[in-house]
């Protein structure tokens, strides 16, 4: 419990800033000479889900920009970890440093300092500076859109999901999968379980099948691993997938996954680097769908008038609309976003309630 107070201690300072976003202008950064970016990886880089995305989106900017970026996996979000593998490729001349974790964020902050000359990018991190930036997607705008395809397939109307930590940052995704399911089903409920962890596949496992013995016919996720599309294929119900396309695991339960699609924001930045600049935002970069944060990859198993749908959903989106457009209700049917209006980021960063439709608790 210390520990998830001391992240919502951090993403709560991290959204009273992003709220006074507008009082501060965004300096560049240029790196000096060649760049030579590598990465640092907080858990191995097939596992699945986070990192392996991170180290899917490595792969693609190499090709992109014709580089080579080393990575060293495994490297523990702890200070005594984090600032050895730094600096050996400080040594080396590597002057781009890609982090992997919000625990992270402190260590980043202090070695950024340290080193002027060299970039610093993490994503899920929360500190910031002339040559550091940390950067995170909008998913509620992709889990917004599985949840259009969960609505739109449950035979029930009962979903389930199965959640990390109860963080703002989780919680906008179960909130943005329920108002998605009710755009197609105004009657859905998600029933919420959340955890406690961001990679245990024991308990997402525990979770789902919990999940899936209380009537739940689709199961949505914010979860590192592919544990719980796996258990869906394996009882027969439907699910939804988180970081990257589930269905390579589960290709005849996973319906629609939220996927980072890192490779669209890091190229364009790193070209921008070690050329003009890198503008670098006082309060990080939040990338929607647009800036290339996060996407949905749709199996083919679903129907085509709903692809239709969710497809015109995602290019309002892009055009700007709000998934948390009010009006908003919360559990207990109170205002939670009035009508017209939506929450700004620094309220998006600091959401501490679920909406109505929503079974579960975030205590």
């Amino acid at each position: 419990m210390a520990v998830s107070r001391l992240v919502l201690g951090g993403l709560l300072s991290a959204a009273l800033s992003v709220s006074a976003v507008g009082a501060a202008s965004a300096e560049t950064f240029k790196v000096e000479g060649d760049m030579k970016p590598a990465f640092i990886y907080f858990n191995v880089k097939n596992d699945g889900g986070w990192v392996q995305a991170l180290d899917e989106g490595r792969v693609k900017v190499e090709g992109n920009l014709g580089i080579e970026i080393p990575f060293t996996e495994k490297v523990e979000e702890v200070a005594t970890q984090i600032r050895p593998a730094v600096e050996r490729y400080i040594d080396r001349g590597y002057n781009v440093i890609l982090g992997s974790a919000f625990g992270y964020s402190d260590t980043f902050k202090e070695l950024a300092e340290k080193h002027p000359d060299v970039l610093f990018l993490n994503p899920a991190g929360i500190t910031n500076g002339p040559n550091l930036m940390s950067y995170y997607g909008r998913t509620y705008e992709s889990q917004y859109l599985c949840g259009m395809v969960a609505g739109a397939m449950s035979k029930t109307g009962k979903l389930g999901f199965v959640a990390a930590n109860p963080l703002p940052l989780v919680t906008w995704t179960v909130n943005a999968y329920a108002l998605g399911a009710q755009r197609m089903n105004p009657d859905a409920t998600v029933n919420v379980v959340f955890t406690g962890a961001w990679y245990d596949p024991v308990k997402e496992r525990e979770a789902a099948l919990a999940l899936i013995e209380q009537g739940v016919d689709v199961i949505g996720i914010h979860v590192d691993t592919p544990a719980v599309p796996v258990v869906a294929q394996e009882k027969g119900v439907m699910a939804t997938g988180h970081h990257r396309d589930m269905t390579e695991f589960a290709p005849d339960s996973t319906m629609c996954s939220s996927v980072w699609v890192w490779d669209k924001f890091l190229t364009p930045a790193l070209k921008a680097a070690s050329t003009d600049g890198l503008e670098m935002q006082p309060y990080g970069a939040f990338l929607s769908i647009k800036d290339g944060g996060t996407d949905i990859a749709l199996s083919d198993a679903v129907p085509a008038d709903v692809k239709e749908k969710v497809m015109a959903a995602r290019q309002e989106i892009i055009d700007g609309k709000h998934v948390f457009e009010g009006p908003v209700a919360g559990q207990d049917g109170s205002e939670k976003v009035a009508a017209g209006a939506h929450p700004d980021d620094g309220q998006m960063w600091g959401m501490d309630y679920l909406v109505k439709g929503v079974v579960g608790s975030l205590n």
